[in-house]
């Protein structure tokens, strides 16, 4: 059996006569975290976007644990496993932080809530010190926790994790990223992960692939991209 939990070939997306991803391959192991860095503008998002299913691959094909997703309607491919904590988190400010986990929870019926809500909040303390509180007046690093949290509670197979570290001072950061290592280093949670902060994606990563533009441009492990002349030039002066 392959070891291979997420599969693309050949993908391509548009936005109207735009092509964002210009046929891109691109493979994610069970039990690894691998990443995309690449400048703002290269389509990272829209990779995440894509195999979620929205926007829909006009070419290609994306597997997740050999089976094909890219038609699939996004609210089935959330069942099969695939949770995503989005660019620019969006959470539900109204609501309280223990209703937004709440809301992952939904995914399983909410039967899991109670054995699942004490691990999140092991993750990230300051979210249960903040259970009540309406999740709009958290700080952008705890609004960043949250929706991480958020996703977990849908139990994934499979976590994307889109620009975790934006807008966020460095201390959160470390923070963040910490909880990502933990995650997949106790949890086993296999991640995909955009960034811009190249330097901590890179430290990571088991897999690591660089984007320009809509296409895939270079790949290999996070510490052999970490020593490339030209994605330190690119993508690591200065960044941490």
């Amino acid at each position: 059996m392959s070891d291979v939990l997420l599969q693309g070939t050949g993908v391509e997306t548009f936005y109207g006569k735009i092509q964002a991803l210009k046929g891109i391959d691109f493979e994610v192991r069970k039990g690894e975290i691998a990443t995309v860095i690449g400048s703002n503008g290269a389509g990272k998002s829209t990779l995440m976007m894509t195999i979620c299913g929205t926007p829909r691959a006009r070419a290609g094909r994306i597997t997740f644990d050999g089976q094909d997703i890219t038609q699939m309607p996004t609210h089935e491919i959330v069942h099969l496993g695939i949770a995503q904590s989005p660019e620019g988190r969006r959470i539900f400010p109204r609501m309280s932080v223990y209703e937004n986990l709440q809301m992952g929870a939904t995914v399983n019926a909410l039967k899991n809530l109670d054995e699942d809500l004490p691990k999140v909040f092991k993750l990230f303390p300051r979210l249960e010190e903040r259970r009540n509180q309406r999740a709009g007046t958290l700080s952008g690093g705890e609004q960043q926790m949250l929706a991480i949290g958020r996703a977990l509670m849908a139990r994934p197979r499979l976590l994307l994790l889109d620009e975790p570290s934006l807008g966020l001072a460095p201390i959160i950061v470390k923070q963040i990223f910490a909880a990502i290592k933990a995650l997949n280093e106790e949890q086993g949670l296999t991640v995909l992960l955009v960034e811009q902060n190249a330097f901590h994606a890179l430290r990571l990563a088991h897999r690591a692939y660089v984007m320009v533009n809509g296409k895939i441009t270079m790949t290999g492990t996070g510490a052999e991209l970490l020593k490339r002349p030209e994605v330190r030039a690119a993508y690591l002066e200065g960044s941490h």
